[in-house]
């Protein structure tokens, strides 16, 4: 684990304190109708497990019976006719963090190759030497490596070609008029 994951556990770990010490202090609160206290602790562990999610790399199980919580504390707290401005609140709340939840997995999906073959083929770049007797050998840079390639046809200096094979550390290469991509 590094820092930064270090740092984010425990503002996740203390801001879920706080929302556990919040729902004992609203249900220890006489001056609010009769609640079951069974249904905050229940709507806090569903916030706690909702936040346990985003922090935790797992596959969305906590976050879905964080959601579970929450709704069963939240169906159980509305027989005690709570005022509408908590419920509007609890609501937000679980709103945002689902929303956060959302997000993350949308960044967490997979994004096409950009190293190795898969990043290679289709690849267009300009030939930077060509071999001196042999003008269908030369030299590319391409992803921050130097390449030695060879084309079907003569090449010159400056000349853009695309990647239509690797067969170990040589690229075979084709003008790129010449070659339609998927060749």
């Amino acid at each position: 684990m590094t820092l930064a994951e270090g740092h984010v556990n425990s503002r996740c770990c203390a801001f879920a304190l706080l929302l556990m010490i919040s729902g004992s202090a609203l249900a220890a609160d006489s001056q609010l109708p009769a609640m079951s206290p069974a249904g905050l602790w229940l709507i806090t562990l569903g916030i706690v497990f909702l936040i346990a999610e985003a922090a935790l790399p797992n596959y969305g199980v906590i976050g879905l019976a964080g959601i579970i919580m929450f709704v069963i504390g939240a169906l159980i707290l509305s027989n005690a006719e709570l005022p509408a401005p908590m419920m509007i609140g609890l609501g937000l709340i679980s709103a945002l963090l689902l929303l956060a939840l959302l997000i993350r997995a949308l960044k967490t999906r997979p994004r096409h190759a950009v190293s190795g073959d898969a990043g290679l083929l289709g690849s267009v770049t300009a030939i930077t030497t060509v071999q001196p007797g042999d003008a269908r050998n030369g030299w590319v840079q391409l992803q921050g490596e130097r390449w030695q390639v060879l084309s079907a046809t003569p090449l010159h200096t400056g000349q853009p070609v695309r990647v239509v094979a690797r067969k170990g550390l040589l690229l075979q290469v084709a003008a790129t008029d010449a070659a339609p991509l998927g060749e």
